[in-house]
């Protein structure tokens, strides 16, 4: 018996079978009669409670220290132990699904980058309609900030198509120093080839089979299926883009980043614009990279020009 709770089933069996006094009781055990006597003074928590599952239902992927951090957003001062605690209680904890393979043996760390636009990763996710017909996503995210630039739907994409979309967020935000994606027919496409080449952005391949090498993108497709696409059943091609962008919104701007200190992307990115300076955020703004060069460790860039011919 190590715990109150246990010392105070304790004092209760023996005054109950031995007729034992509460103080003898304690003696025996040798506990202190504070300790049995003590009554909890816990204050309630039914509204903490029930805002504290209807935010669980609302965002059914996120855990307990998320849902601390939404509670304190909108002014509930509350501990995050006691937060766990309930969370726990209403039995909300959520469901891991399958498992996951471990890399073995010793990795390098990718470099985080430290300004606006030094960095972008591409990569795509696959999903299906209810009626069977499956699609892709392109992924797009900025590596300092983890925005969410874009999420690209559609049955069929293209490097051509890949090219014109990065055009579109190149005009809004401004140009990208490196490019980081895998070795896809799409990314080593001459219409990616010849673009990355037009407009000066470097363009990084990671190592055949070494996904661990673009894991900040890898990290937000698992977000991305495990809070949305394997949570909605899409009707059609457009409805599947609706619900993509305002869950792309959501994640900029409501959802809290466990690695940006709870912040969200889009007040991280706020947050460090000033100490950046506005002129990377800007079009045009970064200096001019050439799409293969020997500065970038690690880059296997020129072997995957030779592949792609």
């Amino acid at each position: 018996m190590v715990t109150p709770a246990a010392h105070r089933e304790a004092v209760a069996y023996l005054q109950s079978t031995y007729e034992m006094s509460q103080r003898r009781a304690c003696r025996v055990i040798g506990t202190d009669r504070t300790s049995v006597r003590y009554q909890a003074t816990r204050p309630d928590d039914g509204v903490l409670r029930e805002r504290l599952r209807a935010l669980a239902q609302e965002r059914r992927r996120f855990g307990y220290r998320r849902l601390h951090v939404l509670l304190r957003r909108e002014g509930e001062v509350v501990n995050r132990k006691r937060v766990q605690r309930i969370y726990r209680e209403e039995r909300l904890t959520v469901r891991r699904r399958g498992g996951r393979k471990r890399a073995v043996g010793t990795r390098r760390p990718i470099e985080t980058p430290l300004k606006v636009n030094q960095r972008w990763s591409l990569d795509f996710v696959s999903d299906q309609m209810t009626d069977g017909r499956r699609f892709r996503i392109l992924t797009v995210i900025d590596n300092c900030t983890r925005e969410c630039l874009a999420l690209v739907a559609d049955t069929s994409l293209s490097g051509l198509r890949v090219a014109r979309e990065l055009d579109v967020i190149i005009a809004q935000r401004g140009r990208p120093d490196m490019i980081v994606s895998d070795n896809g027919t799409e990314y080593t496409s001459n219409a990616i080839l010849g673009w990355a080449d037009e407009t000066g952005v470097g363009w990084h391949y990671i190592a055949p089979g070494k996904p661990q090498q673009n894991g900040m993108n890898e990290s937000f497709n698992g977000r991305l299926r495990d809070e949305l696409l394997n949570e909605t059943l899409f009707r059609s091609l457009s409805h599947a883009r609706a619900v993509l962008e305002d869950w792309r919104r959501d994640y900029n701007e409501q959802r809290p980043h466990s690695k940006l200190g709870w912040m969200t992307p889009r007040a991280y990115a706020s947050a460090i614009s000033g100490e950046t300076g506005d002129r990377a955020a800007q079009p045009g703004g970064s200096a001019r990279t050439p799409l293969a060069t020997h500065d970038n460790e690690g880059s296997n860039q020129p072997r995957t020009l030779v592949m792609a011919g």
